[in-house]
């Protein structure tokens, strides 16, 4: 197999995709991501949704030559790729054998591979990478506010533009986010799955859309949704939703 020694050292970020490491790899080394993918053979057709734009919560199922040609890219040793990337040693039937030693690749939807799959935080990865790029990792939906920088980190699978909300201005959301750990541990303790608790509180929240064209009523959730929307929400409801 051909080596590509990486000449920068560019480490994954924790819980990343291996499809976002990819892209941002190709960004430090000023290449369009599908140029840096070329290195690969790929097995199938990168995901898209129904309009045609590329899915940013993709992901990428290697071999192991395709494992070690991308270590050796980000100049960094296998292990710690395997400590940082969820779907490091995830396996698929379509690659090849691993006798052929052909970088391989397979495009999957990160939530069938791992888990939920949200952006990540841009002043968070700006600090780490030193270079603003855009992130994707697998997060659970209760550890999606920054606290650090007041961010309402958004689910990766929607085709709509926004990455995060700011919520610097609802201090009640960071609050809920920080409270979250102790929320989980008292869980634990009474025997129940945090996962399920955070599911029914997410059900509770949702509630509030059946109403939703009748909140001229409502006082506390129109003052929050303007402010997180910049100041005016405007009047298509339904597509706030995605911060359900």
């Amino acid at each position: 197999m051909t080596s590509y020694p990486g000449l920068l050292r560019i480490a994954p970020l924790q819980g990343e995709t291996t499809s976002s490491l990819i892209c941002r790899i190709a960004s430090r080394y000023g290449l369009e991501a599908k140029g840096l993918r070329s290195y690969w053979q790929w097995l199938n057709q990168q995901p898209r949704h129904e309009g045609g734009a590329c899915r940013a919560d993709a992901e990428v199922v290697l071999n192991a030559a395709g494992r070690r040609l991308l270590a050796s890219l980000c100049g960094i040793g296998e292990d710690v790729a395997a400590r940082a990337l969820p779907s490091w040693g995830q396996q698929d039937g379509k690659l090849p054998a691993e006798k052929d030693g052909v970088p391989a690749a397979v495009w999957r939807i990160g939530g069938t591979v791992v888990g939920p799959v949200a952006f990540g935080c841009g002043l968070c990865t700006a600090q780490r990478t030193g270079t603003v790029v855009r992130a994707v990792r697998y997060v659970p939906r209760w550890e999606r506010v920054c606290v650090r920088h007041g961010r309402w980190l958004l689910d990766a699978d929607a085709d709509q533009p926004r990455e995060c909300l700011d919520v610097r201005r609802l201090p009640e959301v960071v609050a809920a986010q920080r409270r979250w750990a102790s929320v989980g541990r008292r869980a634990v303790r009474a025997g129940a799955e945090p996962e399920r608790v955070f599911a029914l509180a997410r059900a509770v929240v949702a509630r509030w859309w059946e109403g939703a064209y009748g909140w001229e009523r409502e006082t506390v959730w129109p003052r929050r949704l303007h402010l997180v929307a910049g100041g005016d929400a405007g009047g298509d409801l339904e597509w706030w939703r995605i911060v359900e």
